[in-house]
């Protein structure tokens, strides 16, 4: 066949795809979608619920796709069809790759089911539903909300991609103390969709009831003739009257809340550690001019300050800190505004001049922090990631934390991670988004306010505690720990907590009755034992990144073996599904976030080592929907064969019927050992045609 006939046969067959998916129809009816969520001294169970029927007279793929939070821990998804139900098994990571490996070598497997994005984790599966049958997909994740700004949140994700004529989202929130404000943000609480919203209070708890007619969830900020498309976010707080916190226990295990308010405002030393290397130009620096002018604006006078930039070398607005007087202040937003991006980054030499100024300069009784932030790996100077900690770690020698911003995607995120945990701060992602600078600007805005330092948490009767030493409480925060109580003869529960204001040492007594921390109601589960097993893996997973040896395997273990007996889908475990056809299974691991999200990102398996396609290499599609593989596109035709025998292609009588948005590519690929191309049968609006010979694509 001359290329001119080859031509001509290639683009018929995409005329035949094109049409094939502008004719496809939704056979499939998302006739009732339900999420449920329940708080409980801040601890929030969430089960999204979603029931499927196929109106079609034949088989089809239905796919269940949703957005959790990142911070949460999936612990159950089943499915059930024709009243059988299939769990899902959470593994060992190890074990559950292995066993994952093995069915893709029988061509049994289907892919991985999670991806990571700035604020959700993507749930993934699919199943073949019979002819008018079917399908209820249940999944169930935990999170422990976070004080933040003074308010705690909880985010929901609701796409079900069409209207519902039964769709409800419940939530009931339960605190001791009491709920002292309300409120329901985000797209889903826009235009008409705000009438579907109630809320309801008493001085305990409260409801929050999202039922939208099929009319109402096609129109908000985001709806379409899809449906809804957002998030609801439900931001409340609780009433703090006792200073010394809030207690409550069940069956054994306790957890107390710490967000003392009756506190004068505790001034602190601040250097502020700006990578100004080549990477940082453009955008990113703009928008970090744009932050520290704000954060400058934002000190307050009894403050002292300093400012440090850094590329191969080091910089010092003035060599020692100052107090933030107005005119400190307005000086030193010029010497900001001047900042630019050039060189290469020498971060070691940066934090270390930083931990200089903080102690030759230091306050008595303020509290000291220090805040980097980069976007590169250190590539000047000391370039050994270890020896670096280990610098750091050294000078600070526990007077202060780090605060690590690590801008975009390129960062050794790692680096910073083990830089501040080890020194007790926390490092978070600034994401190349236009709203970068309000990113920096809400992360100083955590830790603006220090109020207490040196806060020691103790009890008496109990084992397996959480942390309980931290360096620093901010306002707006909370400090929350849990643990085992082992004594039974004890009438009461007492807590003691010490902490500095100033030089000024603060003692905080609760005793509280046994009978009365009891809060389970017959029958209900131990919301606490879970709420301490959550936050002592998510503490034992945080620490194991700073440390060695035996110790670094001790932690793994035991957060391993709590992941374990509490069926969390964590950084050490996977979730197995094993679907009804073919006993074929998907795996879920805790996506990892490593590379900068693609809009068209395929659902991968971190699972190189089974070594079966592009698409299980952590690969990302271009923005032609190709895939991209260190740079380069990379389609061989014997890869994409192995693909179709894995997962065979959908034909014109069994078409893959989602509920998720589809694809933005149709992919036709000539092999020059296949007679027939391979059609992805794919909604789409761009097409590009490729072969696996060295000739132009046609």
């Amino acid at each position: 066949m001359d290329k001119a006939a080859l031509r001509v046969t290639l683009f018929g067959l995409l005329f035949t795809c094109v049409n094939l998916a502008a004719n496809k129809k939704q056979d499939i009816d998302v006739y009732s979608f339900h999420i449920n969520s329940k708080i409980t001294s801040r601890y929030a169970t969430t089960v999204i619920t979603s029931r499927v029927k196929n109106k079609l007279n034949e088989s089809q793929e239905v796919r269940f796709e949703v957005k959790i939070p990142k911070n949460a821990f999936i612990s159950q998804f089943k499915m059930t069809i024709d009243g059988k139900i299939y769990d899902g098994v959470v593994k060992e990571k190890e074990e559950a790759q292995q066993e994952y490996c093995q069915a893709v070598s029988r061509g049994e497997s289907a892919g991985l089911v999670s991806a990571v994005g700035r604020t959700f984790e993507d749930f993934k599966t699919s199943v073949t539903v019979a002819a008018h049958s079917k399908v209820t997909f249940e999944l169930t994740y935990e999170e422990l909300l976070k004080r933040r700004h003074g308010k705690y949140e909880l985010l929901i994700n609701a796409q079900p991609m069409q209207p519902v004529a039964d769709f409800k989202i419940d939530v009931h929130i339960d605190e001791n103390p009491g709920i002292s404000f309300l409120e329901v943000k985000g797209g889903l609480n826009t235009k008409d969709l705000t009438k579907a919203v109630k809320t309801t209070r008493a001085e305990k708890c409260a409801m929050v009831n999202f039922y939208p007619t099929r009319d109402q969830q096609t129109k908000c900020d985001d709806c379409s003739e899809n449906g809804l498309n957002g998030s609801l976010i439900i931001m409340y707080d609780v009433e703090r009257k006792i200073e010394a916190g809030d207690l409550k226990a069940s069956e054994g295990y306790f957890v107390h809340c710490f967000a003392p308010k009756n506190i004068k405002y505790n001034s602190k030393n601040v250097v502020f550690i700006i990578d100004k290397s080549g990477s940082m130009s453009g955008k990113k620096m703009e928008q970090t001019h744009l932050a520290m002018l704000k954060i400058l604006s934002d000190l307050a006078e009894d403050d002292h300050f300093g400012l440090i930039t850094f590329n191969a070398y080091i910089q010092t607005w003035k060599p020692e800190l100052l107090k933030a007087t107005k005119g400190n202040v307005e000086e030193a937003k010029t010497f900001v505004k001047r900042i630019k991006s050039e060189g290469y980054t020498d971060i070691n030499a940066a934090v270390l001049k930083a931990v200089d100024m903080i102690n030759k300069h230091h306050q008595e009784g303020s509290a000291s922090i220090l805040i980097l932030l980069t976007d590169g790996e250190p590539n000047r100077g000391e370039t050994d990631p270890v020896k670096i900690q280990k610098n750091v770690k050294k000078a600070i020698d526990e007077k202060c934390p780090l605060y690590c911003l690590g801008f975009g995607f390129d960062v050794n995120f790692e680096l910073l991670k083990k830089l501040s945990q080890g020194n007790n701060g926390v490092a978070r992602r600034i994401y190349e988004d236009s709203d970068a600078d309000q990113q920096l600007q809400d992360f100083y805005k955590e830790v603006a306010t220090p109020l207490l330092t040196d806060v020691q948490l103790s009890y008496q009767g109990v084992a397996d505690l959480t942390r309980t030493t931290f360096s620093q409480y901010y306002s707006g925060s909370e400090i929350m720990v849990a643990g085992r109580i082992i004594d039974n003869s004890l009438d009461s529960f007492t807590t003691e907590v010490t902490a500095l204001v100033k030089k000024i040492k603060m003692i905080y007594h609760i005793s509280v009755l046994i009978q009365k921390l009891n809060s389970n109601k017959p029958g209900q589960e131990n919301f606490t034992e879970r709420l301490w097993a959550f936050l002592t893996v998510k503490q034992l997973l945080e620490k194991e990144v700073t440390l060695q040896g035996q110790e670094k395997d001790d932690a793994k273990k035991k957060a391993l073996d709590l992941s374990l007996k509490y069926k969390f889908v964590t950084p050490l475990t996977s979730m197995v599904v094993t679907k009804p056809q073919d006993q074929q299974i998907q795996v879920a691991h805790k996506p990892k976030e490593g590379k900068k999200p693609n809009m068209h990102t395929q659902p991968t398996s971190s699972k190189s080592d089974c070594d079966v396609n592009v698409t299980e290499r952590g690969g990302e599609l271009d923005d032609d929907g190709l895939m991209e593989r260190g740079g380069e596109l990379d389609y061989d035709a014997s890869v994409i064969e192995r693909e179709a025998a894995m997962a065979p292609l959908p034909s014109t009588t069994q078409k893959p019927v989602t509920t998720s948005p589809p694809l933005k590519s149709i992919r036709i690929l000539k092999s020059s050992g296949n007679a027939k191309p391979l059609c992805y049968d794919v909604p789409a609006q761009k097409v590009r045609l490729l072969q696996n010979d060295v000739s132009a694509c046609l």
